[in-house]
């Protein structure tokens, strides 16, 4: 039909790039497959745009998967600029440096994992000494150290640099998100630091170090400079909850995202912010109306590897 583009086969061979399946997907004109194809697009431009401030945004549970690779290395690669994520990350991370996280089943028994003292996520089993136990042990000094160092007020990004410059020589450090974001000076913000393992521990040596702070409007300041201007932005957001949000709310305020690639699993009747597609953010100015933006739908375990991939 005249002015409507034919949709094409996919051709694809043992040998077919990464790069080039993201373009077979886009030609094929085949329901996420399109998506995804449009997604590595909108990445490409926004990767390649000079001074275009990169956001990166996640959850949590990713980071008790193999998936953690995949952002620990957009992280050492410097593929962005910001990050943006949940607690919860902080505390797989961490407590990976040491422990290991095991294949589990989404059909096992949870009360007898309970008994056990083994933690569910999905179908990633979590021993209680890989997690809970693990952060307590080697957290607590290093917030000793730090706070001795003289610092005893700090954004969670500079928190995190603090402990990531603390972890660098363990065996396993090279795996760490953590590790990399202080190497390179990434800011790494957790607007609800709170929320998690290390949000515990941060209140427990709070109760003996009562001058030591975590100062969340530090993280907003930063925010507010790289984002209250004319620069241009885009951001690849994996799922929603308050990462996503925070990088949409403060992208508002200079007229919105230029580029946005949005994955997720979540339902768009529900009302959401999760389940709300880029298309809304629209309506909210924050993203612009002419932006290049996308919704993919599906697990990031799976379409991650696709869509950031192409560019490792």
């Amino acid at each position: 039909m005249k002015g409507l583009r034919k949709a094409e086969d996919i051709s694809v061979t043992g040998k077919t790039t990464l790069r080039e399946l993201a373009r077979e997907y886009e030609k094929s004109g085949g329901f996420v497959a399109k998506k995804l194809g449009t997604a590595v697009q909108i990445m490409e431009g926004m990767l390649s745009e000079k001074g275009c401030v990169r956001i990166l945004s996640f959850p949590a549970c990713i980071i008790s998967t193999g998936t953690r690779g995949l952002i620990k290395e957009a992280v050492k690669r410097k593929m962005f600029d910001i990050v943006i994520t949940t607690c919860g990350t902080l505390d797989h991370d961490f407590a990976r440096v040491w422990k290991d996280y095991y294949h589990g089943s989404f059909d096992a028994d949870d009360a007898e994992l309970h008994r056990k003292g083994i933690n569910r996520l999905g179908n990633i089993f979590i021993p209680n000494d890989s997690y809970g136990q693990i952060i307590e042990d080697r957290l607590q000094p290093i917030l000793k150290d730090i706070y001795d160092s003289g610092k005893k007020e700090l954004s969670t990004y500079e928190l995190v640099w603090e402990i990531g410059k603390r972890i660098e020589g363990e065996k396993s450090a090279e795996g760490s998100i953590i590790h990399w974001a202080a190497k390179n000076r990434i800011p790494v913000i957790i607007p609800g630091i709170t929320d998690g393992a290390f949000g515990t521990q941060l209140m427990m040596f709070m109760q003996k170090h009562r001058d030591f702070r975590v100062d969340v409007f530090r993280d907003e300041q930063l925010l507010f400079e790289r984002l209250f201007s004319k620069v241009r932005s885009g951001a690849l957001m994996i799922g929603g909850g308050i990462s996503k949000h925070h990088v949409i709310w403060w992208n508002q305020f200079k007229g919105g995202l230029d580029y946005a690639v949005y994955v997720t699993t979540a339902p768009e009747w529900d009302g959401s912010l999760s389940g709300a597609r880029m298309k809304e953010a629209v309506s909210w100015g924050k993203v612009k109306e002419k932006a290049r933006y996308i919704t993919v739908e599906g697990d990031a375990t799976v379409l991650l590897p696709l869509i950031l991939g192409p560019f490792l």
